[in-house]
């Protein structure tokens, strides 16, 4: 369902690209696109598997910790976080202890998805870097390039697995809207990082677990530990800190 998604999503950017009528990348933007959507779906993936195997409310909160990889990109090209912003590095990383432990369990195991949201953090973290470099010269370009590689690196992975790509009706309008939403999310945060700050912009795209929590308790009925939803959070406080800073 990930490589249909994907698809679907490099059709609705296509047409983008044409109303756009905007120049070809350069060949280090190009580069720089298909890296992005080489590591976009690496943290996809990731994402998906460990909310299929692991509890939503504790997954996305962690992969939300993508946000620190173009910070400190930021910060190592000569960006000044303020006192606030490392305050929020902090909190966001004292909560991603908390909401990643399974209470209860022998040494404090860690709970289920925990790895794959670590994963899909830094291939968020990395998409993020890569495609806003990309998108500095055209955003529709970089984000097409970008959903062309990840949906040919997915259509590769789901015929070397021997995987069949027909999706059941029940599954079609929900598969659909997911690559719809993906890759709209994927326009919004290009647009935006070619006029604001990367650590900023990030970080604010990162806060989109707080809907996937909530979703997941109301639609799911999900119910996390207390200190598991403390750590969630002061995962999201974390993250709210670095963008008021």
């Amino acid at each position: 369902m990930l490589a249909v998604s994907q698809l679907v999503g490099a059709v609705a950017v296509a047409v983008w690209v044409i109303v756009a009528g905007e120049p070809f990348l350069g060949a280090a933007a190009a580069t720089a696109a298909m890296a992005a959507g080489a590591c976009g779906l690496v943290g996809l993936a990731a994402l998906y598997r460990g909310m299929a195997i692991g509890a939503m409310g504790v997954v996305a909160p962690i992969s939300s910790v993508a946000a620190a990889i173009p910070f400190v990109y930021g910060v190592a090209r000569g960006e000044r976080p303020s006192l606030l912003q490392f305050l929020g590095v902090a909190v966001a990383l004292a909560g991603l202890v908390l909401v990643s432990r399974t209470p209860g369990a022998t040494g404090g195991a860690l709970a289920a998805g925990v790895g794959l949201a670590l994963i899909a953090a830094v291939g968020f973290g990395l998409y993020f870097v890569l495609l806003g470099s990309a998108a500095d010269e055209s955003a529709p370009w970089a984000v097409l390039v970008a959903r062309l590689v990840s949906a040919a690196l997915a259509l590769g992975a789901v015929l070397f697995a021997g995987v069949t790509l027909r999706t059941g009706r029940d599954l079609l309008p929900a598969v659909l809207a997911v690559g719809v939403c993906d890759v709209t999310a994927n326009i919004l945060f290009a647009l935006a990082s070619t006029r604001g700050l990367l650590s900023i912009v990030s970080v604010l795209t990162s806060l989109y677990p707080a809907v996937t929590v909530a979703l997941a308790a109301i639609v799911l009925h999900e119910r996390l530990t207390r200190s598991q939803l403390g750590g969630a959070m002061l995962v999201l406080a974390g993250a709210a800190f670095l963008t008021a800073g």
